[in-house]
């Protein structure tokens, strides 16, 4: 049976829908990096979703072609995932996506080495006679974070993260994106499910006040 992240790791990808603290280990991701509405039909985030995507399956279905890449196993591929950011604010401003600043990225199987994503960038580049070089190899280093499950429309999303930050203050804690940015793992796809029936797992970066 092929691993899956989101089983493995609960804890990760499957919060409750209270707010809770949780430190999150180093992992390594494909990123692309863009800006703008996240909704536009042919803008950069659409076009972030293809290069992600491609290299994720190139690695995916890599153990079927002469690559072998040592040390891998069959797996799910992990949910896609959103770190957000808009100049001068603190978390999001729902009301003004055309700002947004975000890194959209995959997780990477732990097998996966530098040397290794870069042939996968350079495979699916010839093999979609398309240009990769947009998609990065990107290491996050995430650590202590207050979490919850969100259930429905991305938009609704800022009461939930208002119960979230509420909570870490509770604990003695504040938000912190100095370095660190909002976090989104999208675990319903929106063109196949209800707005008001989809998951979002919300995070954001916590230090001790």
């Amino acid at each position: 049976m092929a691993f899956d992240y989101k089983k493995e790791y609960k804890e990760f990808y499957l919060p409750p829908k209270q707010p809770t603290l949780v430190t999150i280990p180093p992992m390594n991701f494909v990123a692309v990096q863009g800006k703008g509405d996240p909704n536009e039909p042919d803008g950069e985030y659409q076009a972030a979703m293809e290069l992600l995507y491609g290299i994720a399956f190139t690695i995916k279905m890599s153990y079927k072609g002469s690559h072998k890449i040592d040390g891998y196993f069959e797996y799910v591929v992990p949910p896609l995932e959103g770190l957000w950011h808009q100049a001068g604010v603190d978390g999001v401003d729902y009301a003004h996506k055309e700002t947004f600043e975000w890194t959209s990225m995959i997780r990477l199987p732990e097998f996966v080495t530098k040397a290794e994503f870069d042939w996968a960038v350079q495979e699916a580049a010839t093999k979609k006679r398309k240009d990769f070089s947009k998609a990065e190899f990107f290491h996050y280093d995430e650590g202590l974070c207050v979490q919850c499950l969100h259930l429905g429309p991305y938009d609704s999303e800022p009461e939930t993260l208002r119960q979230m930050d509420a909570f870490a203050e509770a604990q003695g804690y504040e938000v912190d994106f100095a370095a660190r940015r909002h976090h989104e793992i999208y675990l319903s796809d929106p063109r196949r499910t209800a707005p008001e029936k989809c998951k979002t797992v919300l995070r954001h970066p916590i230090r001790k006040k």
